[in-house]
């Protein structure tokens, strides 16, 4: 039977060792911290168990509502509310787009987002001729260039902040929106879009009754998992691998014959500077952002009937210079959250990009009272919560940077000259919960059955 460590307890390490373990291998799996999960993480505010992590996956990539349906786990789609925009003073609503640039002319005009200004100068794009991107470009340079900076500034900033908590000027669009490459590289986006579906037949997200926190738990079950086992050297052998594990004080030596290395890039390179220079020095360049959930309970009757906005939230723009770069009203996204609640309303906001550090030194007391101060400008609350959660994210969210593509190719390059080692997880295909998998899924395909 072949022995598999994996590194990391999250939903990447977790699948992985699943499949590995399904295929016959002896698989331990060795997480620094205190519990499994991750990024995908729940937890009780006002009794009432939520997410304070993910809280949802794309529905029309199939690798995560697949495995949760696997593992016996119901899915459950968001209400038809929808999210806006907090600009120019008003909470307007997001005209329909890809990642935040404009599909549709008319419902951008009638959103009220752009300036005169803005608005003429994005209308402008159905007469400029195909892009030449060569090699790769920033999603930032990319719609500055076709619809204006402020089409960036106030649409596709906010978009992008919420999944990758990235500048949009420095972020990959190969890598983040290869569909937005692929539309101006034929002509006008804005053309292109008016010719796509306005409806789809399965919803963008799903979620999971009882939270998202409930993916990693389920995984986990049957699994051999050590936490609190912090992995401080891997080295080669002979044979395989050995792993340098605990204390520096009172260090265990672990062998295996195969690893899966399932931790963010960071630590992923300093567990392979002797075992493939080349991949650590890759990995040590991409960089991550940090950022911190805040969630908050409210008496259902102290507050403003948010239901009424017809919003499951909002996004903020960094234009708009706010603490929040965000708020959901988990009660009005999704049914489960107000069913829990019994007279609470539960939401949540984020704070944190690409060079805010500012939000992971402050204190809970300052979290929770510059949300409270935003969503009081934002909304009129303006009465206490009855319990908060400050949960802080450090970096949390891999940044795919210009040429993130041809690094990851370098990476795997590198790594493929390793017999028995393997990577996966949010710092080469995709931040969210299905590409996650997928990569889980293709590391224990590389480790291959017993041989």
């Amino acid at each position: 039977m072949g022995k598999v460590v994996v590194v990391g307890a999250g939903v990447a390490g977790l699948t992985a060792a699943r499949d590995l373990a399904s295929a016959g291998h002896d698989v331990l799996v060795l997480e620094t911290g205190p519990g499994i999960g991750g990024k995908v993480l729940r937890t009780a505010v006002a009794g009432v168990t939520v997410d304070v992590g993910a809280e949802a996956m794309l529905n029309r990539r199939p690798e995560g509502v697949d495995l949760a349906r696997e593992l016996g786990l119901a899915i459950e789609h968001p209400t038809i509310a929808s999210s806006r925009i907090w600009t120019r003073g008003s909470l307007r609503p997001l005209p329909r787009s890809l990642m935040g640039v404009p599909l549709d002319l008319d419902q951008l005009a009638a959103s009220g987002v752009l300036s005169p200004e803005g608005l003429e100068r994005a209308g402008q794009e159905p007469s400029l001729p195909p892009e030449v991107v060569v090699d790769d470009v920033s999603v930032g340079a990319l719609v500055d260039r076709r619809f204006g900076p402020e089409v960036t500034d106030r649409l596709v900033e906010p978009l992008l902040g919420g999944v990758y908590a990235g500048n949009a000027r420095l972020i990959s669009a190969r890598a983040a929106v290869p569909q937005l490459v692929a539309y101006a590289e034929r002509g006008s986006v804005l053309q292109q879009g008016a010719s796509l579906p306005t409806t789809y037949d399965l919803p963008v997200f799903a979620g999971i009754p009882g939270g998202m926190g409930q993916l990693p738990e389920a995984l986990a079950h049957g699994l051999d998992v050590r936490t609190g086992a912090t992995v401080r050297e891997v080295v080669t052998t002979a044979t395989g691998f050995a792993l340098k594990v605990g204390p520096t004080t009172a260090p265990e030596l672990v062998s295996a014959d195969s690893v899966v290395l399932a931790t963010p890039a960071a630590p992923t390179a300093r567990l392979l500077a002797s075992v493939t220079p080349a991949a650590a020095a890759e990995l040590a360049a991409i960089e991550s952002a940090s950022m911190v959930v805040v969630t908050f309970a409210f008496a259902a009757s102290s507050v403003p009937d948010l239901a009424a906005t017809g919003s499951s939230g909002f996004l903020v723009p960094p234009v708009e210079r706010r603490r929040i770069k965000a708020a959901t009203f988990s009660f009005a996204k999704w049914g489960w959250v107000l069913g829990a609640g019994d007279g609470l309303l539960l939401l949540r906001t984020s704070l944190g990009r690409y060079g805010e550090e500012a939000a992971l030194q402050a204190s809970d007391e300052e979290l929770v009272a510059w949300s409270l101060e935003d969503l009081r400008d934002a909304v009129g609350i303006t009465t206490n919560p009855i319990d908060t959660h400050v949960q802080r994210w450090g970096g949390g969210l891999p940044q795919y940077a210009v040429g993130h593509l041809d690094r990851v190719a370098r990476i795997r390059a590198a790594v493929d000259r390793v017999p028995g080692l393997a990577l996966c997880g949010a710092a080469y295909d995709g931040v969210g919960i299905p590409a996650v998998i997928a990569s889980a899924h293709r590391a224990a395909a590389e480790i291959g059955p017993i041989r």
